[in-house]
């Protein structure tokens, strides 16, 4: 692949002028436009910029960062650009994870076509890459780095100062030894393949040699049998066959020789070892494994809270790029606050704060393109309508319009049901989730069921923001001054209503004396902890038979998180995350919604579904029995430097593992830290967890810089469910802060589940 790479790069026009490089203008808001000149770097992974033709580059983003390519028309700074900017030149290069898009507008339709397609090439190109083709660019761009002078040659001065980059500390006698062997050519530089075999030298893994060569009778292979063995034995796969071992060796073994012979050298034992078979998680719970065909309620729904914001609360951007990034990701339940707006469209905002605005007819059209990218299981609109009678009309009109057959309008058998329908059986519908008339309220309004249910934030900000009412307000005051006017609930926004009718939450007797299952009730992460730590059984049996939403409190200005899996203890379903804040809290959301399919949905534990379940999240009797878990923390490979700008500066690790669970279960354990080692360090330390209910721990290993004199600084860090957890020898390949591969980044442990003999039970 990375030679194909190379074909196009010397064959493919529109590459070839982008390598020349061309003045575009990028735009970063209403006033901040400017010009500047693009190009691609000869390597074909990295596009740098500068403010002239001949004037000091630097990068501006590299390819494997880059999520796809946007047309001018698609995006929402260009089109408020339109009058002023041609959008037809326009075009908008979208990145993993939450960093800003990059908005260009080019010198004419041509080049922004050229561009577009070019660069669309090139993410393709990327993401076909297998671990080696990875792997071999990913040598090609250190190559770059350390070549100063750009002559395709590194001197020894060159590779030290390379080392440095790469993270390694090194004795530089042996450093350069390990050149002169390199050095065939005996040029006193290192060329192409010889750079190759003096990485080969530097990253050569004893710790995988040893383990290899434990199972190898002879210590150049592994038979089949002796592979087989190391499968059934240590990677506890004791159904593994012979039929599978052998496809595992034609996959992983480099050599044609070794295919034919069904044996695995150490280059493929190593290939297997970092591949998604030798990966942590297992890549059974990959695809969607879960029974998708019980009650929506049976679920965990991945869910995000004032999705329309990018920022923080009080004076973020809104943008529908929020719910983009939310529904690529999974996200199966977006927020939408609507308040009425001028010219008779509504407007979705952050009530009584000075977050920006943006149409709400916008953001049902962008849910209408992006619902159903990721996962075709269904879309719930969390509407919390602040609005007038007429502007619910309109609100009405545009879900009908905009959503067409995707908007579920009725009960799917057009009978009323006695439980909630399945995620398969609502494949890629949206449904509404909002107020409701009742049957025998007909047209009528009644006041309670009809209030709009305030979150714990706006019932907050309502008392700081306090304002004259506008006159549409006025015209809808009630003539008791006392009672804080309404909106009345308009019938045409009720009927979109189907299975998810919101109401307020009493108490757990009233619920299920007075409520039904096609009802919902909303809870502040405060309340919502409180009545599990009050009433934890009650929370448990009432999740089972109605949803149940949770969203992060009023003081949670600047967006931050708290923790879910205390929430999906007690089987809270939609429990609503601020998706645009990276963190822990998002580390175990994304590690938890990471299984079946990344779908978005995930089943829950018996325990959780059975209506009558005796569990208690706070006293839990887990109905199997505890396991204890041994993590040996052998080795890592290839960290990242913390921070880039010290070149001379190299990371302490250490391995930090954590589990979340139910509170009995949650604990953390470290390893010491390796002086002055990112590249190649060794722990060989062990760790010990008893875990009393496996269905519901989470697992976060994290890689840290030590630091003596502050807190030490986050590297990387891989999070996911217990019961998607392998065992054995695994490679645990890094993530950034945001979620986005490090690779080549990894840790190297052993994994061992051990149950519990005794059973005991908390």
């Amino acid at each position: 692949m990375a030679s194909l790479l190379q074909d196009q790069l010397t064959t493919d026009q529109d590459l070839l002028l982008m390598q020349e490089g061309m003045p575009m203008r990028k735009v970063r808001s209403k006033s901040w436009k400017k010009l500047r000149y693009f190009r691609l770097q000869n390597d074909g992974m990295t596009v740098w910029h500068a403010r002239q033709a001949r004037g000091s580059a630097k990068p501006s983003f590299s390819i494997s960062d880059v999520d796809t390519i946007r047309n001018g028309h698609d995006s929402e700074l260009l089109r408020s650009l339109a009058e002023e900017l041609p959008l037809e030149q326009g075009f908008t290069v979208v990145f993993h994870g939450r960093r800003s898009n990059l908005d260009l507008v080019a010198n004419s339709v041509e080049e922004a076509q050229m561009w577009m397609r070019g660069l669309q090439l090139l993410v393709d190109l990327v993401t076909s890459m297998d671990h080696q083709e990875r792997l071999d660019q990913w040598l090609s761009d250190w190559f770059q780095r350390g070549d100063k002078n750009q002559d395709g040659k590194m001197s020894f001065q060159e590779v030290q100062r390379l080392l440095h980059l790469m993270n390694v500390e090194m004795d530089q006698e042996y450093a350069f030894s390990l050149f002169q062997a390199a050095d065939t050519s005996q040029s006193g530089t290192l060329e192409g393949e010889e750079f190759v075999q003096f990485y080969k030298a530097l990253t050569k893994r004893a710790e995988v040699q040893e383990l290899f060569e434990s199972f190898s009778a002879d210590g150049q292979k592994l038979t089949l049998l002796e592979f087989l063995d190391f499968l059934r034995e240590e990677q506890k796969e004791r159904d593994c066959t012979s039929e599978l071992a052998l496809e595992l060796i034609d996959h992983y073994e480099p050599s044609d020789s070794g295919k034919l012979r069904h044996v695995l050298s150490m280059d493929g034992f190593l290939s297997y070892l970092c591949s998604k078979d030798g990966d942590i998680f297992n890549p059974a719970c990959l695809p969607i494994y879960q029974d998708m065909t019980q009650p929506l309620n049976h679920y965990f729904i991945c869910s995000s809270h004032n999705t329309y914001l990018v920022g923080d609360q009080l004076c973020g951007q809104s943008s529908v790029e929020g719910y983009i990034r939310a529904l690529k990701r999974g996200c199966r339940c977006v927020e939408v606050d609507v308040w009425d707006g001028p010219s008779g469209e509504p407007v979705v905002y952050h009530g009584h704060t000075l977050t920006s605005r943006i149409l709400f007819k916008d953001v049902v059209a962008t849910v209408a393109q992006y619902a159903f990218q990721t996962s075709d299981y269904p879309v719930i609109l969390s509407l919390e309508t602040h609005c007038s009678w007429e502007q619910q009309q309109t609100m009405a009109r545009h879900l009908t319009e905009i959503l067409g057959e995707q908007l579920l309008s009725t009960t799917l058998d057009g009978v009323l049901p006695t439980q909630l329908p399945s995620p398969e059986e609502l494949r890629r519908r949206i449904l509404v989730k909002g107020k409701k008339l009742t049957l025998e309220e007909d047209l009528e309004y009644e006041e309670e069921e009809a209030e709009p249910e305030l979150e714990e934030s706006e019932l907050a900000l309502e008392s700081q923001f306090e304002t004259e009412p506008e006159p549409q307000e006025q015209n809808l005051q009630s003539k008791d001054k006392k009672k804080k006017s309404k909106p009345i609930l308009c019938p045409a926004l009720s009927s979109l209503v189907i299975y998810l009718k919101s109401v307020s939450f009493r108490s757990f007797t009233h619920s299920k004396e007075h409520y039904h299952f096609y009802e919902i009730s909303s809870f502040s992460e405060t309340k919502a902890k409180r009545l599990i730590k009050e009433a934890g059984n009650e929370f448990v049996q009432h999740n089972t038979w109605q949803l149940s939403r949770v969203y992060p409190s009023g003081l949670r200005t600047d967006s931050s998180n708290y923790n879910p899996q205390e929430l999906w203890n007690a089987g809270c379903q939609m429990v609503a995350m601020n998706m645009q804040t990276a963190g822990l809290e998002m580390d175990i959301c994304d590690g938890h919604f990471r299984q079946n399919g990344g779908c978005g949905y995930v089943l829950k534990p018996d325990f959780l579904r059975d209506i009558q379940s005796s569990f208690h999240p706070e006293r839990p009797i887990s109905p199997f029995k505890a396991q204890t878990l041994l993590i040996q923390v052998i080795s890592g490979q290839q960290l990242p430097k913390v921070d880039k700008t010290k070149e001379g500066s190299i990371v302490d690790p250490l391995v930090k593992v954590q589990i979340f669970g139910v509170r009995l279960d949650t604990a953390r354990q470290e390893t010491n830290y390796v002086e002055n080692n990112g590249f190649n360090p060794y722990w060989g330390e062990t760790l010990c967890f008893r875990v009393l209910v496996p269905e519901l721990a989470m697992l976060r290993f994290v890689v840290m810089d030590y630091d003596w004199k502050s807190r030490n600084d986050f590297i990387g860090q891989y999070t996911l469910p217990w019961t998607c957890m392998q065992q054995g020898y695994r490679h645990i390949h890094l993530l950034s802060k945001d979620g986005i591969s490090l690779r080549p980044a990894s840790i190297f442990v052993y994994i061992c589940i051990q149950e519990d003999l005794e059973g005991d039970e908390s």
